[in-house]
């Protein structure tokens, strides 16, 4: 059964609603920092597998827009970013990235070692290892083919599809309580940083803005958006293979610090309205997407291999959390910030870009904004981790 394109986004769209409703009055959720499009999404994913596992019947959604909600959000984020931003995060962006290097070379000697236990080929086990948590589905994807053939194992796209699936649900449940635990636990008090990156905080009134600053907002995302599809296609005719969306990050930098302001006046008397705007509907945007993206778990394919998986998974989740926990947080500087970044860690190395960004989100609507941390991890998750995944990736594949 498929569903099609409209009736799935309007589902999406109930989901996150009770995601929300759920969070705003079960205090757990809240003290936890649980992202609310995962409630919803989860629910539905729960649902589709119940409906396959006692009638045979699979559920699919057409789930085309989800690509241009990422693309809306992380123009937002870019928006969002100044120069002045930008110059502090630097050094830790540099820390970050190695810290994230260092986890996929980790990441592919566990899994290749538990390969072995369980008597498979080594070289099958990075599908469970940085191929499908750190690269993701498409990176899984990419690279099946390839070590099918060089390993002679029929079913490594299963296993890639297995452990992205794991390794997505894992993501967004460590995120946030993981920040709350390190924020108790070295009793840190965030200190009120401006208006929040994404959305507004659990405590705050709705946020006030005209119909001008709404339709401002709209405008330059869309302006954004084109900028950004235009500087992707550039990109492409050289040969390198760079996210959409990462174009589009880049692209709301530029138009933040270098065009914005040149509409005149009347911008910079808006301006404090329209970042209200875009963080709006930046979150709506992520809130979507990552409700489309879990609503399209098929659960049922974990089945085959499952001791290997859930033991090999539930090993790369105990390294995640361990090198978030003590390695991450002290190397960021042990303050709210670096709280905030380990909770986005857990997206990088085992579920998305978006995974990183939603749990991050969840935990500054519960304490307060985090700028640094929503420049430093959409960069180092969003391309450069990309390339040192690939070249590790080349380096165990033989």
């Amino acid at each position: 059964m498929i569903v099609d394109g409209f009736l799935s986004f309007t589902i999406a769209a109930v989901l996150l609603i009770c995601g929300k409703i759920l969070t705003l009055r079960i205090a757990a959720l809240r003290d936890y920092s649980i992202p609310e499009p995962v409630i919803g999404g989860f629910l539905c994913a729960a649902f589709t597998a119940l409906v396959y596992a006692f009638w045979g019947r699979e559920i699919r959604f057409e789930l085309e827009v989800r690509d241009f909600l990422l693309l809306l959000f992380f123009a937002g984020i870019g928006l969002k970013a100044d120069i002045g931003t930008l110059r502090k995060g630097g050094r830790p962006f540099l820390i970050l990235l190695a810290l994230a290097s260092g986890l996929i070379v980790v990441q592919n000697l566990a899994a290749m070692g538990m390969a072995g236990l369980f008597g498979l080929e080594l070289r099958a086990g990075l599908m469970l290892g940085s191929v499908s948590l750190t690269g993701g589905i498409g990176t899984a994807l990419a690279w099946s083919p390839i070590l099918a053939e060089r390993t002679g194992v029929d079913n490594v796209l299963e296993l890639g599809v297995a452990a992205n699936t794991l390794g997505l649900i894992a993501a967004c449940l460590i995120g946030g309580p993981l920040a709350a635990f390190l924020i108790r636990r070295h009793h840190i008090v965030p200190v009120p940083d401006g208006e929040m990156d994404i959305g507004t905080a659990h405590d705050e009134p709705a946020p006030r803005m005209d119909y001008f600053c709404l339709l401002w907002a709209i405008l330059i995302l869309n302006v954004t958006i084109m900028l950004g599809m235009s500087l992707h296609a550039a990109i492409a005719a050289t040969g390198l293979t760079l996210p959409a969306f990462v174009s589009c990050l880049f692209a709301g930098i530029v138009m933040r610090n270098f065009a914005i302001f040149t509409f005149g006046p009347a911008m910079w008397r808006t301006w404090p309205g329209v970042r209200v705007g875009l963080a709006l509907i930046g979150d709506l945007a992520l809130g979507l997407f990552l409700t489309m993206t879990l609503m399209g778990l098929q659960l049922w394919q974990l089945d085959g291999s499952l001791l290997f998986i859930v033991t090999t998974i539930a090993l790369q989740i105990a390294l995640t959390l361990a090198v978030s926990l003590w390695v991450v947080f002290p190397a960021m500087g042990r303050d709210y910030e670096a709280a905030v970044i380990a909770s986005g860690f857990g997206g990088i190395a085992l579920g998305s870009t978006a995974t990183a960004i939603a749990n991050m989100t969840a935990v500054a609507q519960q304490y307060g904004a985090a700028h640094r941390a929503f420049i430093i991890v959409p960069l180092v998750c969003g391309f450069f981790i990309d390339i040192v995944n690939a070249l590790v990736i080349s380096f165990f594949a033989g």
